[in-house]
């Protein structure tokens, strides 16, 4: 459409260009104005969509499909294009001329350029990388704002200088473009042209077409919903948000009510005006064009619809500039867009002022928003800021389209003045079609004061009603009934009935009915009786109370609960201590509603958590558990300081406070004072729940709980960001997170049903009450609203029971949606064979108007006699549920239960019961309602609920789980046609509206009062006008192939299977108006069934199975196998329940039209309009110039926007919290856990309770490894045992006289071989098999045990005694520790050993220093006379790797507090993690070398530190007098997994007897170790040890007291006895095995002592678990088998990244009967190994000797040896030796040395040729590279 326009006059906007003219020349700098006739052929970028015609675009935009265009449904049309002239050049990037226009070549040309013509760079489609260049007159291009471009075109062509091209089309053809679509300026002509410094032509900026580069697409929402707003009775005035230099005054009693709105709102929605209750046919037309709100606000005010109807489908997004810099003129003009009946938010015209702001400012916004802003243009550098004499002439300009609804007034010396001038307008009656004022006080001053005035009746309305309280409004309303004001209404109720009063009418229909009610319920009975089961009592598959169970989303909030409590735990505050508590107890506060409380009691009982938690015991009554929930009222405040006096005296117990609806009352106590006379629990929850005890108790946890938050997330709040909780999303990236048989319908979901294509609109509005209400308010203007509404709805009840009842013309005087309602209310329980109903919701917030709402719908039931038909339920939070005794006994039939004083006292307990629970209160207490809720009609909500939590709250009431088994949308929804022309739309949120239950509603024609008869599921009219009509909304085929008969002989009960859908049936579309998307769907499972209600014709029931069967076989369409007529048809749809639907469908929610709408919009970003409001009504925001919410931010986000962006009112209990002088003002122990209204966040709490309980159970448990002593048979059978069986202490003559046993008992070496002795006689069947190396961790037994208060910690713990110890000390910073190296040489290793100190400032007096902070000298180590018990002598070292977290290094509680020296040995890459977790702890550092080393590099360093550390001790304190040998010898090395000790207490009067009895009890460390440190002759032993703890230990094994025998895991060592016995650093596994060995043939003593004993946890990370063998080539991941550790030398093998030695050790455990064959399972020809002990697997046993002088070994002469095992054989090792020892033919030999050199320098040394036979096959060497350096084995055969 290039140029369709251009040249034509368009007179319909010259009013606006004119306005456009003055303004412009009001802001220019120039003097002349730009010329208004050249205006109207220009596009004009503010125009907006006219209020009747819909947002209008400028012509030359279409739907671009190309870059940023919108999308059209149809495809586009191709272009045709003009054939080319004869012999014309074709070719792309060249003119029709020949001559080439592309840039790459002509960019260095001279090019004639006429003067006002720009170079530009066109794009052809046949030529994406090239630009064609061409010349354009200027004043047909746009501006830097894509504003001003003159319509049409003017051009020439570059190559062959044909000038004066006027039509675009034309040009395009000329330079070849070759388009498939219609050629437009704007697509093709993309970039301006531009010379470089080198005078090159190169590629510019974008031309800015209209800003399209940087506008965002919006999606089109309804243009009808309306913006809702606050009002005032009279005049009400309240100021704008300041702009900055400017000074509103505030005028008196003005606030600024109203919640925030977002950026769609500010677009000031068009709303239809009400035209008789109907919509305007032109917003009903503009709906349908599905057209966009008007996002833009703009001085033009209202624009007539120019232009051709195709091009109005686009807005503006709210971020694109405006030539206005003020914010008045364009707020005046987005006033004046909202029709008659519309009010907007305050959050309007904040917004409006926003985006002004944010135009001029746009780099100081950029630095704040948390997101990026979209791209704007650079703003226009000529323009001046508005001035004060400008502003009222542009506020005047906007407002002049405006058709009287703004006004201007400016005045010059104060506001007052103009609101003189306004009130003076008023009286004369100048304003009445104004709304709004505008009063602008532009002094001389830079200040400009400005207020704006609500003057419409209807606005100043709802905005005074909004500015009342609670308690104000509840008492105007009351104040409005007592006085009679509304008798009135009632008068004119009674006019609009032609047959008279109502009253009059019921009284006279119950006059005449009164002798058929008997038949009528007999009637139904039969109809009932048709479905009951063979022994006579009906039958309901649908009726079941859910049993009480934990679903998966649950469990895991639980869990997130849990993990939260344990972070504040382990975290360095110290706010909790977890490892302290015992058990855990628990208070729920909930709100002053007694069904809640009754809830609550419900849940607390039936989910098991007092059990569970040990609280109370199996029999619990009713009144104990009434003790864990306190309602809030009057009598809370004695309980509550029960329960702080509980946790007082507890303090092992851990309180957790639950604060359940939490949103609810959060008024500080400060302000208690003023209310405490007329309700005494105001500020209850801040005395209470904020009191100094429960904030300073460290044993209470408070948690909130919420479905709405937002209150609790303000710049004040005391709870942390990270101790919230958000129920988590259902799915992630489309796949479900959790399995769920439910799915959850919430807020999102019901806003998700309204959308086109979707079978349901679950949310509603109704119109034509609307239209009442409306009209009503106009006729009586003094009355509250809330009046109104409440008495038109009763009455719209009352009309429809009538109707159905058999008052027909009273369907006239009720709304289709209040009868569909009743209808089904009556109907339900007809369906079903136990009388099974539904349950419709009525919501009236004003107590005083749910009694009159009660009484008159009671009165009305009584005079229709439909007493037993339906119940109505009086609800409020102060009392309790009351039903009728013939309802409660129907209850207790379908619950089966007993009891007869039984009486229902919760909501869920009214399941299946049919009744209108009328639900007063101003706010919803959390009261849940059963799964037989129908209908929820919300239309009486108040405009209270313009606060996201009060609107999401009532909306709340509907939120539902439905089965998952069907889902809702993809569930078979095969709906009736529509045949009856009449039937047009009945509810004006759809074009098609399906009829609830299924039922086809007669649709309203707009014009016409009158309808037909109604239908639905339960009734069937019998009139000819419904004959044509479809069966009602559960009709649904019969399946298929099932005979007729047998189908109608057997009741198919009603649950949810899908028993009534043909296989195959498809989803049938419905014959409608509506878009084709729209597709409704049928539930599954549902037969036709129509019922016989009472009938419109006749009073009394009749059963007429002829016609109803015609309507059926009349109802083409309708089901997808014909249903023949039978008179067993009765039998099967009578017994169909609508608790059958109820499980797969949630409830249906009629909303008020002005809620619904803003409920329903949403914004540019999708996110609904209702999530902008602000958040509570305790809250204020911190400023107008906020970031909007996103619909893309997670709960997370929206938490710290709020906690951002709002600030709590004086009146709220956290707005003192800043004021206490903390920086951190959170509270360390406070959670909050919101999620969806009825999601199930109470089972999740009392789940988190029950985790909690067990975790703590857990923390106070250990695993420890218990397991038998092995080899036990074994045992040497001595002459010599230890008999003094009291002595508590070794007697060293007599203990040097013991034997050594050799063989190891420590279960965890199982799988080593076994030491041969002199004693021993080993059957091969006495060892078992060896177990894999996979199942050795598994297969480990392990006991559960409480701790003991003398454990071992790991990092965890946290305790105030530990505090201390764990390096918060007062004196000291955290982490405050020096690094100290610490050297000396050891000829051993050949070099010098430097290791490396960490010590902390609070451990430097264990050590000595050359001066303070100077060089490390020594270790403080003390004497061997030292008789104190204050602490401990020997010096503890643990080696560790990989356990920072888990390793048990807290010995403060297992030393009892006493003073003791405890080191760390880490490794070097493992320092600072160390470091890190244990801060007060001294580390060893092992020097870098030792990285990858194994145990027993740490045990040697230990040790040869040790002696060295002693000779410095000697030495220090010779100089003081001290003798060397009383310097204490003796340090400890232990594992990082010993936990707890244990004593054996013997009874000494039974111990020499037979009868030995003994027990064992846990005791401290320390007790253990001055017991021993006291031994006398102590340091005559070389290594003390324990005995492994087990459950198994027999009384033989701690009879005697001491043993001579291997010690392991927990050792004290003699440093000084064993100087000159080594532990081998280069091994891994068995090193103290082997180190024990070595110091027997020593002839030093080894005693364990039995009656201690040592429990080691399992600790299943770190350690020797660290260790993982792989390949050295990365890529290949396939796991290492043992078998590969070795391999020949120079072979191809695939090397290993591991420790040499580590494969030669793992290789022997598993595969050494390779290297010894003889000496499988041959225990009586073990290995002879020399000077080690090698692991060799559990088949063959070794025989340790020792090659040095004078060692312990046992006597071999008489054994033969099966092989021979020399490992790195020293000089010790000489020929001579070898030859004492014999071998059996055969016997193998390996000698294992560092490299091949060596090893044949071995095999000569030993001249092992003599007796041995070697291959040069028989050599190998360990799967290392060079660079590892392998170890090398040789093997032979004995001759």
């Amino acid at each position: 459409m290039g140029n369709s326009y251009a040249g034509q006059l368009k007179t319909t906007r010259f009013e606006e260009v004119l306005h456009n003219s003055i303004e412009a020349s009001l802001r220019s700098n120039n003097l002349v104005p730009r010329p208004i006739f050249s205006q109207l052929y220009l596009e004009a970028e503010q125009q907006l969509a006219a209020l009747e015609g819909g947002s209008r675009v400028d012509n030359e935009e279409e739907e671009e499909e190309g870059e940023g265009g919108l999308e059209t449904n149809s495809p586009p049309n191709p272009f045709q294009l003009h054939p080319p002239p004869e012999g014309c050049c074709t070719t792309d990037g060249f003119c029709q001329a020949g001559k080439d226009l592309r840039l790459v070549s002509i960019s260095n040309e001279p090019i004639d350029v006429p003067v006002g013509f720009l170079l530009v760079g066109a794009k052809s489609p046949s030529l994406p990388d090239h630009l064609l260049v061409c010349a354009v007159d200027k004043r047909f291009l746009p501006d830097d704002n894509g504003h001003n471009a003159l319509l049409g075109f003017s051009g020439n062509c570059v190559g062959c200088g044909k000038k004066g091209f006027c039509y675009f089309t034309e040009f395009s053809n000329h330079i070849n473009l070759k388009l498939t679509t219609q050629p437009k300026k704007q697509k093709h002509l993309k970039y301006y042209l531009v010379r470089n410094a080198q005078g090159t032509l190169t590629k510019g900026p974008l031309i800015c077409w209209k800003g399209s580069e940087f506008r965002s697409r919006q999606i089109p929402t309804s243009t009808c919903s309306g913006s809702f707003f606050p009002a005032l009775e009279s005049t009400a005035a309240f100021p704008s948000e300041p702009i900055p230099g400017t000074n509103p005054s505030i005028l008196t009693g003005a606030q600024q009510a109203g919640p925030a709105s977002d950026h769609s709102s500010l677009s000031a929605t068009v709303g239809p005006a009400v035209f008789n209750g109907k919509d305007s046919p032109k917003c009903q037309q503009l709906a349908k064009n599905n057209l966009l709100a008007l996002p833009r606000p703009s001085a033009l005010g209202i624009l007539s619809n120019s232009g051709p109807p195709k091009k109005r489908h686009k807005g503006w997004s709210p971020e694109s500039p405006s030539a206005p810099d003020g914010g008045y003129p364009q707020g005046g003009g987005n006033r004046a867009k909202y029709a008659a009946d519309q009010v907007p938010l305050m959050e309007d015209l904040e917004q409006i002022f926003l985006r002004s702001w944010r135009e001029s400012h746009l780099t100081e916004i950029r630095q704040y928003q948390q997101a990026p802003p979209q791209p704007f243009p650079p703003a226009p550098s000529a323009a001046a800021p508005v001035t004060s004499a400008q502003l009222p002439w542009l506020a005047s300009l906007a407002a002049s389209s405006c058709n009287d609804s703004v006004h201007v007034i400016e005045c010059a010396y104060s506001l007052a003045e103009g609101l003189s001038e306004m009130f003076r307008l008023l009286v004369e009656g100048k304003l009445a079609k104004t709304n709004y004022v505008v009063i602008i006080c532009a002094c001389r001053s830079a200040a400009i004061d400005s207020c704006i005035a609500v003057t419409g009746k209807y606005q100043a309305r709802i905005l005074s009603e909004s500015l009342l309280t609670p308690a104000e409004y509840q008492k105007e309303v009351n104040y409005e009934l007592v006085t009679g004001k509304v008798d009135s209404l009632g008068a004119f109720f009674s006019t609009l009935c032609p047959e008279g009063d109502i009253d009059i009418l019921l009284d006279k229909f119950h006059q005449e009915n009164q002798g058929h009610i008997s038949s009528s319920l007999t009637a139904s009975s039969v109809t009932k009786a048709a479905s009951l089961d063979v022994s006579g009592t009906p039958v309901c598959t649908s009726y079941h109370l859910e049993p009480h169970s934990i679903r998966p989303f649950q469990l895991a909030v639980a869990q997130k609960l849990l993990s939260h409590v344990c972070s504040i735990a382990d975290s360095s505050t110290q706010n909790l201590d977890l490892g302290s508590f015992e058990k855990v107890d628990f208070l729920i506060c909930i709100p002053p509603s007694e069904v809640t409380y009754q809830q609550t009691l419900f849940h607390v009982w039936h989910s098991g958590v007092l059990l569970e938690l040990g609280l109370e015991k199996e029999h619990m009554t009713k009144q104990r558990v009434e003790q864990y929930v306190l309602k809030l009222d009057a009598e809370a405040q004695t309980k509550f300081k029960a329960f702080l006096q509980n946790s007082f005296q507890n303090p092992h117990t851990l309180f957790v406070l639950i604060h359940d609806h939490a949103h609810w009352d959060l008024v500080s106590s400060a302000v208690h004072n003023l209310y405490s006379q007329s309700d005494p629990s105001v500020g209850l929850v801040d005395r209470l729940l904020n009191c100094r005890e429960v904030k300073e108790a460290p044993n209470i946890v408070t948690l909130h709980v919420t479905s709405f938050p937002y209150a609790l997330q303000t710049q004040h709040t005391l709870i942390s960001p990270y101790n919230e909780i958000h129920w988590p999303a259902s799915c992630s990236n489309g796949v479900d997170l959790y399995h769920e048989n439910k799915k959850y319908f919430g807020l999102s979901e019901f806003i998700e049903s309204t959308l086109s294509g979707h079978s349901l609109p679950l949310l509603r509005y109704d119109s034509s009450f609307e239209a009442m209400v409306t009209a009503l308010g106009k006729r009586f203007p003094r009355l509250h609203s809330a009046v109104i509404r409440t008495f038109v709805l009763v009455q719209h009840y009352a009309a429809a029971l009538m109707a159905v009842s058999g008052l027909p013309q009273m369907k006239n005087y009720t709304s289709v949606e209040t009868l569909e309602i009743t209808q089904n209310l009556l109907n339900s329980p007809k369906q079903c064979p136990c009388g099974h109903g539904l349950m419709v919701l009525l919501r009236v917030p004003c107590s005083p108007l749910a009694a009159v709402a009660y009484e008159r719908l009671a009165h009305v039931r009584a005079r229709l006699a439909l007493e037993e038909h339906f119940e109505i339920i009086l609800g409020s939070p102060s009392s309790g549920v009351t039903v009728g005794k013939h309802f409660v006994k129907q209850l207790r039939m379908w619950q089966k239960i007993e009891d007869v004083e039984w009486r229902p006292q919760t909501y869920l307990e009214l399941e299946g019961l049919p009744c209108i629970l009328i639900f007063s209160g101003m706010d919803p207490h959390g009261e849940s309602l059963p799964r037989s809720l129908r209908y929820c009609d919300l239309r009486l909500i108040n405009s209270s609920c313009l606060v996201r939590t009060a609107l999401e709250q009532e909306l709340g009431l509907a939120a539902y789980f439905v089965s998952n088994e069907v889902p809702l949308e993809k569930g078979a929804r095969n709906e009736a046609l529509e045949s009856d022309a009449e039937k047009l739309s009945s509810t004006d949120n759809e074009d098609e509206e399906l009829g609830t239950e299924g039922s086809t509603l007669e649709k309203r024609s707009p014009m016409k009062r009158e309808r037909s008869h109604s239908h639905d599921s339960a009734s069937s009219s019998l009139s000819s006008k419904a004959s044509g009509s479809a069966l009602g909304g559960e009709s649904s085929a019969q399946p298929t192939g099932l005979p007729q008969g047998e189908h109608a002989r057997s009741p198919q009960p009603c649950g949810p299977t899908e028993e009534g859908r043909a296989p195959g049936e498809k989803q049938r579309p419905r014959a409608s108006q509506g878009p084709p998307s729209a597709i409704s769907r049928h539930s599954p499972g549902l037969t036709p069934q129509p019922d016989c209600s009472l009938k419109t014709s006749q009073r009394s029931v009749q059963v007429s199975v002829t016609s109803s069967c015609s309507q059926l076989s009349s109802s083409s369409g309708s089901s997808s196998s014909s249903v023949a007529p039978a008179a067993g048809m009765w039998v099967l749809q009578a017994s169909q329940c609508s608790l059958t639907k109820a499980c797969r469908q949630p409830p249906i929610v009629f909303l008020p039209k002005l809620v619904y709408d803003m409920v329903v919009s949403t914004d540019s970003s999708g996110l609904p309009k209702a999530a902008s409001l602000l958040p509570s009504p305790s809250v204020m925001w911190a400023s107008s110039f906020r970031p909007l919410l996103s619909k893309t931010m997670t709960s997370t986000e929206q938490s710290l926007y709020y906690r951002q962006w709002t600030v709590p009112r004086p009146n709220h209990m956290d707005y003192g919290n800043r004021a206490e002088g903390r920086v951190d003002g959170f509270h360390p122990r406070r959670l909050l856990l919101s999620g969806p209204p009825q999601i199930g966040k109470t089972g999740a709490y009392l789940q988190f309770l029950s985790v909690l309980s067990r975790m703590l159970v857990r923390l106070t448990e250990v695993d420890v490894y218990d397991e038998e002593e092995i080899n036990i048979n074994l045992r040497e059978e001595s002459d010599w045992h230890y008999l003094q069986l009291s002595d508590p202490w070794p007697d060293l003559e007599l203990f040097k006289k013991l034997p050594f046993d050799y063989i190891i008992h420590d279960p965890k070496y199982e799988d080593a071989s076994l030491i041969c002795s002199h004693y021993q006689s080993i059957k091969s069947e006495d060892r078992g098999m060896s177990r894999k190396p996979e199942d050795l961790y598994v297969r480990r037994q392990t006991a559960r045990m409480r701790l003991s208060k003398y454990a071992a910690y790991n990092t965890y713990h946290h305790c105030e005694q530990c505090h201390q110890y764990m390096g918060f000390h007062p004196r000291y910073q955290l982490y405050e520790s020096t690094l100290h190296a610490f050297a000396f040489s050891y000829s051993m290793l050949g070099e010098e050993i430097q290791l490396h100190f960490i010590i902390p400032k609070s451990k430097e007096h264990h050590f000595v220093f050359s001066q303070p902070g100077g060089q490390l000298e020594s270790m403080r180590l003390p004497l061997v006379t030292d008789k104190s018990h204050e602490y401990i002598k020997s010096p503890t070292f643990t080696p560790t790797t990989g356990r920072h977290e888990h390793g048990l290094f807290n010995l403060y509680h297992a030393m009892d507090g006493a003073s003791h020296l405890h080191v760390l040995v880490v490794k070097e890459y493992e320092m600072a993690i160390y470091k890190k977790y244990w801060p007060n702890h001294i580390m060893l550092v092992l020097p870098s070398i030792f990285n990858s080393a194994g145990v027993g590099a740490a045990h040697f360093l230990i040790k040869e530190l040790s002696y060295h550390n002693l000779e410095l001790e000697r030495n220090r304190q010779e100089e003081l007098g001290i003798k060397p040998q009383d310097i204490w010898p003796f340090i400890v090395i232990s594992d990082d997994s010993c936990v707890m000790w244990n004593v054996v207490d013997v009874d000494s009067a039974g111990e020499r007897s037979r009868e030995f009895s003994w027990s064992e009890r846990n005791v401290s460390l320390k007790h253990i170790m001055q017991h021993i440190e006291a031994a006398p002759n102590i340091t005559h032993y070389a290594l003390l040890g324990l005995r492994k703890w087990s459950s198994k230990t027999r009384a033989s094994e701690v009879r005697e007291p001491f043993s001579r025998c291997h010690v392991h895991n927990f050792i004290i060592l003699n440093v000084d006895l064993t100087q000159n016995v080594q532990y081998n650093q280069n091994r891994f596994l068995c090193d103290d095995v082997d180190f024990n060995l070595r110091v027997h043939s020593a002839g030093l003593l080894l005693c364990r002592f039995n009656r201690f004993s040592v429990m080691k946890k399992q600790i299943v990370v770190g350690g020797h678990r660290s260790f993982h063998i792989t390949s050295k080539v990365s890529d290949n991941s396939a796991a290492v088998v043992p078998a590969q550790y070795i391999c020949a030398p120079d072979s191809k093998h695939t090397f290993l990244a591991a420790p040499a030695q580590l494969l030669l050790e793992k290789f022997l455990q598993h595969h050494s009967h390779h290297f010894f064959p003889l000496s499988l399972k041959n225990h009586d020809h073990p290995v002879l190994s020399v000077d080690c002990y090698l692991n060799l697997g559990s088949q063959i046993s070794v025989c340790y000797v020792s090659s040095r002088p004078h060692s312990l070994n046992i006597s071999c002469s008489d054994l033969l040896f099966s092989g021979l095992l020399l490992y790195l054989c020293d000089s010790f090792v000489g020929a001579s030796f070898l030859k004492k020892f014999h071998f059996l033919k055969g016997a193998t030999l390996c000698v294992i040395c560092q490299d091949r050199s060596s090893l044949r320098q071995t095999v000569v040394r030993l001249e092992l040729e003599d007796e041995w036979q070697f291959r040069l096959r028989d050599e190998f060497q360990t799967a290392n590279a060079r660079e590892d350096r392998p170890l090398f084995f040789l093997t032979g055969r004995h001759i």
